[in-house]
């Protein structure tokens, strides 16, 4: 910091002015963000891997036609044995091939399509239903927050995985489905089960946070100013809840995509035709120790999906939370 000299007459100098070199120059949220983002190396190797497993699932057909084989194309006389054993990995078949004569490499590349489907479309489901129940008993209180608090401890103490497979089971008896065609067997049948358990979720974190936003200054401004509770609700509270909603929504994607896994692994998911790494890694139990390939290369594929999701969901919620502790 600069002082000023006395000149001749005693008096001192103006002082120098700061240099516009020093200058304190403001930020933006979004650059305060990025810049405690980028400082977690592993929540950009995360999203690096996301990024590259949404192209896999965008290109997928283009992966297809370099090996020269579909997904549900069958070569069993190319790749089984005289015993009916299917073969490695090959120059020809990168990941080899399953018990029907199909490439591994393209179902698996396949099975990124439908996992990465159901993650986001179940979690955006969720999220919505969450976020709107959530800020709606959350703000009203009284007996509006204690039916929609109700059905959320009801929904949950559902055994979860045993009635969702109950659910699938019923609705994929006939091709017409539950509730009058309305839930037929496949994809949709599957992002509807996982989204109706998993907004209960949502709703609590969203009400609890609603609870201590409702009765902050900004919101008692609005409402003198004559503002109706829908506007202080959607115009004033949800914008605070972004930050916690986005992270929370970063971790619930990788649930989902294990609970599509396992859903498929019991062979309760998607149709046989729909390549998925969870029937994919079913399909391997009647020689799993032999066809070593079937399960280790979509195993690995969702393992490295789901911790990928893990890794940005934590980086995220370090660089949105300013007080998170960093090591």
């Amino acid at each position: 910091m600069s002082t000023a000299a006395p000149d001749a007459a005693g008096l001192p100098d103006a002082p120098t002015p700061v240099s516009d070199a020093h200058a304190i120059v403001g930020k933006t949220p979004w650059q305060l963000f990025w810049g405690r983002f980028r400082q977690d190396r592993f929540a950009l190797a995360g999203l690096g891997i996301i990024i590259l497993l949404v192209l896999m699932a965008v290109f997928a057909p283009l992966f297809a036609a370099l090996v020269g084989h579909g997904p549900n194309e069958l070569f069993q006389r190319e790749t089984t044995d005289i015993f009916g054993i299917p073969e490695g990995p090959t120059s020809s078949f990168w990941f080899g091939a399953d018990n029907n004569g199909r490439d591994v490499f393209v179902r698996t590349i396949y099975g990124t399509r439908v996992s990465l489907m159901v993650g986001v479309l179940a979690t955006a489901i969720a999220v919505v239903v969450g976020v709107v129940l959530g800020v709606i008993a959350g703000y009203f209180g009284g007996w509006i927050d204690t039916v929609i608090s109700r059905i959320t401890d009801i929904i949950l103490s559902v055994p979860l995985l045993l009635f969702a497979i109950g659910i699938v089971a019923a609705c994929s008896t006939s091709k017409e489905g539950c509730l009058y065609g309305t839930l037929k067997p496949g994809l949709s049948l599957v992002i509807v089960i996982i989204s109706l358990f998993t907004w209960p979720y949502v709703t609590r974190l969203v009400r609890s946070n609603t609870l201590s936003l409702r009765e902050r200054e900004f919101v008692e401004a609005s409402r003198s100013l004559g503002a109706s509770d829908l506007r202080i609700m959607f115009k004033e509270i949800l914008p605070n809840l972004v930050s916690p909603i986005i992270v929370y929504a970063s971790l619930l994607i990788p649930s989902n995509i294990l609970f599509e896994a396992y859903l498929s692994f019991l062979g309760l998911g998607v149709p046989d035709d729909t390549p998925s790494w969870g029937s994919m890694v079913s399909d391997s139990l009647q020689n799993f120790d032999v066809v070593w390939w079937l399960w280790l290369f979509p195993g690995l594929f969702l393992l490295v999906s789901v911790l990928a999701f893990n890794l940005l969901g934590d980086g995220l919620r370090d660089a949105l939370d300013p007080r998170a502790n960093r090591s």
